[in-house]
Protein backbone atom coordinates (compact mmCIF):
# COMPACT_ATOMS: atom_id res chain seq x y z
CA UNK A 1 0.00 0.00 0.00
CA UNK A 2 1.60 3.51 -0.48
CA UNK A 3 2.27 5.30 2.00
CA UNK A 4 3.01 2.44 4.08
CA UNK A 5 5.69 2.50 6.21
CA UNK A 6 8.64 0.46 5.31
CA UNK A 7 10.77 -2.11 7.95
CA UNK A 8 14.56 -1.98 7.49
CA UNK A 9 17.84 -2.81 9.28
CA UNK A 10 18.08 0.94 9.53
CA UNK A 11 14.86 1.33 11.48
CA UNK A 12 16.17 -0.67 14.58
CA UNK A 13 17.70 0.76 17.69
CA UNK A 14 21.69 1.21 18.15
CA UNK A 15 21.41 -1.16 21.28
CA UNK A 16 19.76 -3.85 18.97
CA UNK A 17 22.37 -3.20 16.14
CA UNK A 18 24.90 -3.48 19.11
CA UNK A 19 24.04 -6.79 20.01
CA UNK A 20 23.91 -8.08 16.45
CA UNK A 21 27.48 -7.13 15.69
CA UNK A 22 28.55 -8.72 19.03
CA UNK A 23 28.26 -12.20 17.07
CA UNK A 24 30.44 -11.11 14.27
CA UNK A 25 33.94 -12.13 14.04
CA UNK A 26 36.78 -9.11 14.15
CA UNK A 27 37.33 -8.37 11.25
CA UNK A 28 33.69 -8.07 10.18
CA UNK A 29 32.87 -6.02 13.05
CA UNK A 30 35.72 -3.37 11.85
CA UNK A 31 33.99 -3.52 8.20
CA UNK A 32 30.47 -2.53 9.49
CA UNK A 33 31.79 0.43 11.22
CA UNK A 34 32.86 1.91 7.79
CA UNK A 35 28.90 1.42 6.28
CA UNK A 36 27.60 4.49 7.65
CA UNK A 37 27.40 7.10 11.15
CA UNK A 38 24.95 5.16 12.35
CA UNK A 39 26.27 1.82 12.01
CA UNK A 40 29.88 3.13 13.59
CA UNK A 41 28.00 4.26 16.53
CA UNK A 42 26.71 0.99 17.32
CA UNK A 43 29.30 -0.91 16.71
CA UNK A 44 32.00 1.11 19.22
CA UNK A 45 29.56 -0.33 21.90
CA UNK A 46 31.38 -1.63 24.38
CA UNK A 47 29.02 -5.08 23.97
CA UNK A 48 30.37 -5.19 20.85
CA UNK A 49 34.13 -5.40 21.74
CA UNK A 50 33.96 -7.54 25.12
CA UNK A 51 36.49 -9.88 25.75
CA UNK A 52 38.72 -9.24 22.02
CA UNK A 53 42.00 -8.81 21.70
CA UNK A 54 43.38 -6.40 19.72
CA UNK A 55 46.35 -7.52 17.81
CA UNK A 56 48.91 -4.26 16.73
CA UNK A 57 51.76 -3.93 14.56
CA UNK A 58 53.19 -0.64 16.41
CA UNK A 59 55.69 0.84 13.26
CA UNK A 60 54.26 3.99 12.56
CA UNK A 61 52.39 6.48 14.72
CA UNK A 62 48.51 6.49 14.49
CA UNK A 63 47.25 9.49 17.08
CA UNK A 64 43.86 7.69 16.35
CA UNK A 65 44.58 3.95 17.62
CA UNK A 66 44.75 4.31 21.07
CA UNK A 67 41.56 6.69 21.42
CA UNK A 68 39.61 4.74 19.37
CA UNK A 69 40.60 1.16 21.57
CA UNK A 70 39.79 2.90 24.49
CA UNK A 71 36.01 3.97 23.58
CA UNK A 72 35.54 0.76 22.34
CA UNK A 73 36.54 -1.10 26.12
CA UNK A 74 39.42 -3.12 24.45
CA UNK A 75 41.61 -3.95 27.48
CA UNK A 76 43.37 -7.15 26.28
CA UNK A 77 46.57 -6.14 24.04
CA UNK A 78 48.80 -8.34 21.40
CA UNK A 79 51.67 -6.72 20.02
CA UNK A 80 52.80 -8.57 17.34
CA UNK A 81 55.75 -5.76 16.44
CA UNK A 82 56.96 -2.88 18.74
CA UNK A 83 58.99 0.25 16.74
CA UNK A 84 57.46 2.48 19.30
CA UNK A 85 57.81 3.29 23.00
CA UNK A 86 56.09 0.27 25.21
CA UNK A 87 55.51 3.58 27.61
CA UNK A 88 53.18 4.82 25.22
CA UNK A 89 50.72 1.71 25.00
CA UNK A 90 50.76 1.42 28.71
CA UNK A 91 49.66 5.25 29.56
CA UNK A 92 47.16 5.40 26.68
CA UNK A 93 45.06 2.19 28.46
CA UNK A 94 45.18 2.86 31.44
CA UNK A 95 42.60 0.37 31.94
CA UNK A 96 44.49 -2.58 30.36
CA UNK A 97 44.11 -5.63 31.29
CA UNK A 98 45.84 -8.07 29.16
CA UNK A 99 49.27 -7.16 27.36
CA UNK A 100 51.10 -9.44 25.30
CA UNK A 101 54.52 -9.04 23.80
CA UNK A 102 55.59 -12.63 23.19
CA UNK A 103 58.65 -12.59 20.93
CA UNK A 104 59.09 -8.63 21.21
CA UNK A 105 63.15 -9.10 20.54
CA UNK A 106 63.23 -5.38 21.26
CA UNK A 107 61.76 -5.10 24.86
CA UNK A 108 64.22 -4.16 27.24
CA UNK A 109 64.27 -3.09 31.05
CA UNK A 110 64.75 0.40 29.53
CA UNK A 111 61.18 0.00 28.56
CA UNK A 112 59.68 -2.21 30.62
CA UNK A 113 61.59 0.95 33.10
CA UNK A 114 59.78 3.94 31.52
CA UNK A 115 56.07 1.40 30.85
CA UNK A 116 55.47 0.49 34.41
CA UNK A 117 55.79 4.01 36.47
CA UNK A 118 52.67 3.81 38.00
CA UNK A 119 50.24 1.63 39.89
CA UNK A 120 48.20 -0.34 37.22
CA UNK A 121 45.36 -2.33 39.74
CA UNK A 122 43.61 -3.64 36.11
CA UNK A 123 46.61 -5.18 34.63
CA UNK A 124 46.26 -9.11 35.55
CA UNK A 125 47.56 -10.83 32.52
CA UNK A 126 51.57 -10.36 31.60
CA UNK A 127 53.44 -12.26 28.19
CA UNK A 128 56.68 -11.42 28.30
CA UNK A 129 57.64 -14.76 27.03
CA UNK A 130 61.09 -14.88 24.19
CA UNK A 131 62.04 -11.35 25.29
CA UNK A 132 65.67 -12.40 25.76
CA UNK A 133 66.80 -9.04 26.66
CA UNK A 134 64.83 -8.50 30.15
CA UNK A 135 66.77 -9.43 33.15
CA UNK A 136 65.74 -9.17 37.06
CA UNK A 137 65.78 -5.30 36.72
CA UNK A 138 62.28 -5.64 34.65
CA UNK A 139 60.78 -8.43 37.48
CA UNK A 140 61.08 -5.24 39.91
CA UNK A 141 59.60 -2.73 38.15
CA UNK A 142 56.75 -5.54 37.69
CA UNK A 143 56.80 -6.60 41.34
CA UNK A 144 56.14 -2.70 42.30
CA UNK A 145 53.40 -1.57 40.12
CA UNK A 146 51.32 -4.58 38.89
CA UNK A 147 50.41 -6.16 42.43
CA UNK A 148 47.47 -7.55 41.16
CA UNK A 149 48.93 -9.73 38.44
CA UNK A 150 47.76 -13.31 38.12
CA UNK A 151 49.24 -14.65 34.56
CA UNK A 152 53.31 -13.98 34.04
CA UNK A 153 54.89 -15.70 30.98
CA UNK A 154 58.62 -15.26 31.35
CA UNK A 155 59.07 -18.42 28.64
CA UNK A 156 62.64 -17.97 26.79
CA UNK A 157 63.90 -15.11 29.28
CA UNK A 158 67.39 -16.56 29.63
CA UNK A 159 68.42 -13.64 31.60
CA UNK A 160 66.11 -13.87 34.70
CA UNK A 161 67.89 -15.33 38.11
CA UNK A 162 66.91 -16.40 41.40
CA UNK A 163 67.11 -13.12 42.28
CA UNK A 164 64.39 -11.64 40.04
CA UNK A 165 62.11 -14.58 41.59
CA UNK A 166 63.27 -13.02 44.86
CA UNK A 167 61.45 -9.93 43.64
CA UNK A 168 58.11 -11.67 42.59
CA UNK A 169 57.54 -13.15 45.86
CA UNK A 170 57.93 -9.80 47.54
CA UNK A 171 55.40 -7.89 45.08
CA UNK A 172 53.33 -11.16 43.19
CA UNK A 173 51.05 -12.32 46.03
CA UNK A 174 48.22 -12.96 43.55
CA UNK A 175 50.38 -14.52 40.84
CA UNK A 176 47.96 -18.05 39.99
CA UNK A 177 50.38 -18.61 36.76
CA UNK A 178 54.11 -18.58 36.14
CA UNK A 179 55.87 -19.99 33.10
CA UNK A 180 60.02 -20.10 33.73
CA UNK A 181 60.64 -22.59 30.88
CA UNK A 182 64.27 -22.74 29.58
CA UNK A 183 65.02 -20.08 32.48
CA UNK A 184 68.73 -21.77 32.48
CA UNK A 185 69.58 -19.88 35.71
CA UNK A 186 67.19 -20.71 38.08
CA UNK A 187 67.69 -23.42 40.72
CA UNK A 188 66.30 -24.36 43.43
CA UNK A 189 67.21 -21.56 45.44
CA UNK A 190 64.86 -19.72 43.48
CA UNK A 191 62.34 -22.28 43.54
CA UNK A 192 62.82 -21.40 47.60
CA UNK A 193 62.05 -17.69 47.11
CA UNK A 194 58.79 -19.05 45.65
CA UNK A 195 57.72 -21.14 47.76
CA UNK A 196 57.61 -18.44 50.54
CA UNK A 197 59.95 -20.55 52.97
CA UNK A 198 63.61 -18.40 52.32
CA UNK A 199 64.72 -16.30 55.57
CA UNK A 200 63.99 -13.20 53.98
CA UNK A 201 61.57 -11.54 55.76
CA UNK A 202 59.85 -9.32 52.50
CA UNK A 203 59.53 -12.53 50.42
CA UNK A 204 56.21 -13.90 51.41
CA UNK A 205 55.80 -16.16 48.50
CA UNK A 206 53.56 -16.34 45.27
CA UNK A 207 51.55 -19.05 47.30
CA UNK A 208 48.23 -18.42 45.38
CA UNK A 209 50.60 -20.40 42.40
CA UNK A 210 48.08 -23.04 40.57
CA UNK A 211 50.12 -23.44 37.27
CA UNK A 212 53.95 -23.79 37.47
CA UNK A 213 56.09 -24.45 34.60
CA UNK A 214 59.86 -25.24 34.75
CA UNK A 215 60.52 -26.87 31.91
CA UNK A 216 63.93 -27.32 30.84
CA UNK A 217 65.07 -25.75 33.86
CA UNK A 218 68.30 -27.87 34.41
CA UNK A 219 69.60 -26.55 37.43
CA UNK A 220 66.37 -27.82 39.17
CA UNK A 221 66.51 -30.50 41.45
CA UNK A 222 64.52 -32.70 44.08
CA UNK A 223 65.43 -30.09 46.85
CA UNK A 224 62.89 -27.78 44.81
CA UNK A 225 60.35 -30.61 44.72
CA UNK A 226 60.45 -30.44 48.51
CA UNK A 227 60.33 -26.58 48.32
CA UNK A 228 57.35 -26.91 45.96
CA UNK A 229 55.46 -29.52 48.29
CA UNK A 230 55.73 -27.54 51.43
CA UNK A 231 55.15 -23.93 50.18
CA UNK A 232 53.23 -24.33 46.64
CA UNK A 233 50.27 -26.32 48.33
CA UNK A 234 47.63 -24.75 45.87
CA UNK A 235 49.73 -25.82 42.68
CA UNK A 236 47.30 -28.02 40.65
CA UNK A 237 49.10 -27.88 36.85
CA UNK A 238 53.56 -29.00 37.15
CA UNK A 239 55.41 -28.83 34.37
CA UNK A 240 59.22 -30.61 35.19
CA UNK A 241 59.73 -32.11 31.71
CA UNK A 242 63.69 -31.95 30.49
CA UNK A 243 64.44 -31.43 34.25
CA UNK A 244 67.55 -33.85 34.38
CA UNK A 245 67.65 -33.05 38.34
CA UNK A 246 64.42 -34.51 39.35
CA UNK A 247 64.80 -38.38 40.59
CA UNK A 248 62.24 -40.91 41.33
CA UNK A 249 62.59 -40.07 45.26
CA UNK A 250 62.11 -36.82 45.11
CA UNK A 251 58.69 -37.31 43.68
CA UNK A 252 57.54 -38.63 47.32
CA UNK A 253 58.06 -35.00 48.31
CA UNK A 254 55.04 -33.99 45.30
CA UNK A 255 52.62 -37.00 46.49
CA UNK A 256 51.40 -34.71 49.49
CA UNK A 257 49.91 -31.74 47.22
CA UNK A 258 46.39 -33.09 47.25
CA UNK A 259 45.75 -30.40 44.48
CA UNK A 260 48.08 -31.51 41.83
CA UNK A 261 46.13 -33.10 38.28
CA UNK A 262 48.50 -32.02 36.16
CA UNK A 263 51.76 -33.05 36.42
CA UNK A 264 54.29 -33.72 33.15
CA UNK A 265 57.88 -35.51 34.15
CA UNK A 266 58.32 -35.71 29.94
CA UNK A 267 62.22 -37.03 29.23
CA UNK A 268 63.25 -36.76 32.99
CA UNK A 269 66.11 -39.15 32.87
CA UNK A 270 66.17 -39.67 36.41
CA UNK A 271 62.33 -40.57 37.00
CA UNK A 272 62.21 -44.22 37.28
CA UNK A 273 59.38 -47.11 38.43
CA UNK A 274 59.39 -45.89 41.93
CA UNK A 275 59.07 -42.38 41.49
CA UNK A 276 55.79 -43.15 40.26
CA UNK A 277 55.06 -45.79 43.22
CA UNK A 278 55.16 -42.34 45.43
CA UNK A 279 52.80 -40.69 43.34
CA UNK A 280 50.45 -43.64 43.60
CA UNK A 281 51.06 -44.46 47.11
CA UNK A 282 50.47 -40.62 48.26
CA UNK A 283 46.85 -40.98 46.63
CA UNK A 284 46.91 -38.05 44.48
CA UNK A 285 44.21 -37.34 42.38
CA UNK A 286 45.49 -36.52 38.86
CA UNK A 287 43.97 -36.32 35.45
CA UNK A 288 46.86 -36.20 33.20
CA UNK A 289 50.29 -37.40 33.51
CA UNK A 290 53.30 -37.38 30.83
CA UNK A 291 56.01 -39.89 31.13
CA UNK A 292 57.34 -39.87 27.95
CA UNK A 293 60.71 -40.68 27.05
CA UNK A 294 61.72 -41.91 30.25
CA UNK A 295 64.35 -44.36 29.50
CA UNK A 296 63.78 -45.98 33.08
CA UNK A 297 59.79 -46.37 32.76
CA UNK A 298 58.22 -49.96 32.36
CA UNK A 299 55.24 -52.23 33.33
CA UNK A 300 56.23 -52.15 37.18
CA UNK A 301 55.08 -48.25 36.71
CA UNK A 302 51.92 -49.21 35.13
CA UNK A 303 50.85 -51.94 37.78
CA UNK A 304 51.24 -48.89 40.00
CA UNK A 305 49.57 -46.43 38.15
CA UNK A 306 46.46 -48.64 38.12
CA UNK A 307 46.69 -49.08 41.46
CA UNK A 308 47.01 -45.61 42.55
CA UNK A 309 45.76 -43.41 40.08
CA UNK A 310 42.52 -44.28 38.76
CA UNK A 311 41.34 -40.85 37.68
CA UNK A 312 43.55 -40.17 35.08
CA UNK A 313 42.38 -39.43 31.75
CA UNK A 314 45.38 -38.38 29.86
CA UNK A 315 48.61 -40.55 29.75
CA UNK A 316 51.57 -40.29 27.79
CA UNK A 317 53.90 -43.17 27.42
CA UNK A 318 55.55 -42.56 24.48
CA UNK A 319 59.18 -44.63 23.86
CA UNK A 320 58.76 -46.47 27.29
CA UNK A 321 60.19 -49.73 27.83
CA UNK A 322 56.16 -51.26 28.39
CA UNK A 323 54.51 -54.30 27.10
CA UNK A 324 51.22 -55.89 26.65
CA UNK A 325 51.36 -56.70 29.99
CA UNK A 326 51.85 -53.52 31.77
CA UNK A 327 49.18 -51.73 29.20
CA UNK A 328 46.86 -54.80 29.34
CA UNK A 329 46.71 -53.79 33.64
CA UNK A 330 46.35 -50.40 32.90
CA UNK A 331 43.20 -50.56 30.00
CA UNK A 332 41.29 -52.70 32.98
CA UNK A 333 41.40 -50.15 35.54
CA UNK A 334 42.02 -47.00 34.32
CA UNK A 335 37.86 -46.75 32.92
CA UNK A 336 38.20 -42.87 32.90
CA UNK A 337 40.83 -42.65 30.26
CA UNK A 338 40.28 -40.41 27.22
CA UNK A 339 44.10 -39.99 25.97
CA UNK A 340 46.44 -42.44 25.73
CA UNK A 341 50.18 -41.62 24.15
CA UNK A 342 52.11 -44.95 23.11
CA UNK A 343 53.84 -43.82 19.84
CA UNK A 344 57.49 -45.32 19.61
CA UNK A 345 56.91 -48.11 22.25
CA UNK A 346 58.19 -51.09 20.23
CA UNK A 347 57.00 -54.18 22.35
CA UNK A 348 52.99 -53.42 21.82
CA UNK A 349 51.49 -56.08 20.00
CA UNK A 350 47.69 -56.66 18.92
CA UNK A 351 46.86 -58.24 22.24
CA UNK A 352 47.17 -54.74 24.86
CA UNK A 353 45.42 -53.31 21.69
CA UNK A 354 42.83 -55.37 21.85
CA UNK A 355 42.86 -55.07 25.81
CA UNK A 356 42.01 -51.12 24.93
CA UNK A 357 39.54 -51.54 22.18
CA UNK A 358 37.31 -53.76 24.98
CA UNK A 359 37.98 -51.26 28.22
CA UNK A 360 38.61 -48.01 27.30
CA UNK A 361 35.09 -46.93 25.76
CA UNK A 362 35.59 -43.34 27.03
CA UNK A 363 38.89 -43.21 24.83
CA UNK A 364 39.26 -39.86 22.27
CA UNK A 365 42.94 -40.18 21.35
CA UNK A 366 45.30 -43.07 20.90
CA UNK A 367 49.09 -42.38 19.49
CA UNK A 368 50.17 -45.62 18.03
CA UNK A 369 53.22 -43.97 16.10
CA UNK A 370 55.74 -46.30 15.67
CA UNK A 371 54.28 -49.14 17.24
CA UNK A 372 55.00 -51.51 14.10
CA UNK A 373 53.72 -54.72 16.25
CA UNK A 374 50.36 -53.55 15.92
CA UNK A 375 48.72 -55.33 12.52
CA UNK A 376 45.33 -54.36 10.58
CA UNK A 377 43.42 -57.07 12.61
CA UNK A 378 44.61 -54.40 15.97
CA UNK A 379 43.40 -51.59 14.36
CA UNK A 380 40.47 -53.22 13.37
CA UNK A 381 39.16 -53.40 16.64
CA UNK A 382 39.94 -50.22 18.08
CA UNK A 383 37.75 -48.78 15.07
CA UNK A 384 34.71 -50.23 17.02
CA UNK A 385 35.67 -47.92 20.13
CA UNK A 386 32.45 -45.57 20.32
CA UNK A 387 33.93 -41.56 21.25
CA UNK A 388 37.74 -42.47 19.04
CA UNK A 389 38.22 -39.32 17.56
CA UNK A 390 42.17 -39.71 16.57
CA UNK A 391 44.37 -41.86 15.63
CA UNK A 392 48.37 -41.51 15.00
CA UNK A 393 49.74 -44.14 12.55
CA UNK A 394 52.60 -42.73 11.79
CA UNK A 395 55.83 -45.50 10.83
CA UNK A 396 52.87 -47.62 11.71
CA UNK A 397 54.41 -50.89 8.69
CA UNK A 398 51.59 -53.59 8.27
Amino acid sequence: MKGQFEMTIHCLFPEILALIFAYLSVRDKGRVAQVCTKWRDAAYSRIVWRGVQARLHLRRSNPFLFPSLAKRGIRKIRILSLKKSLSFVVQSLSCIESLNLKGCYNVTDTSIGHAFVKYLPTLTVLDLSLCKQITDSSLGKIADFLKNLEFLDLAGCCNITNTGLLLCSWGLVKLKHLNLRSCRHISDAGILHLSGLSNNINAHGNKNLTTLCLQDCQKITDNALRHISKGLINLECLNLSFCCGISGAGLAHLATLRSLRELNLRSCEGVNNEGIAHLAVGGLNLVCLDVSFCDKIGDVALNHISSGLNHLQNLGLNSSHITDEGLCKISRHLRELRVLNIGQCTQITDQSIASIASNLICITNIDLYGCTKVTKCGLEKLMHLPKLRVLNLGLWQR
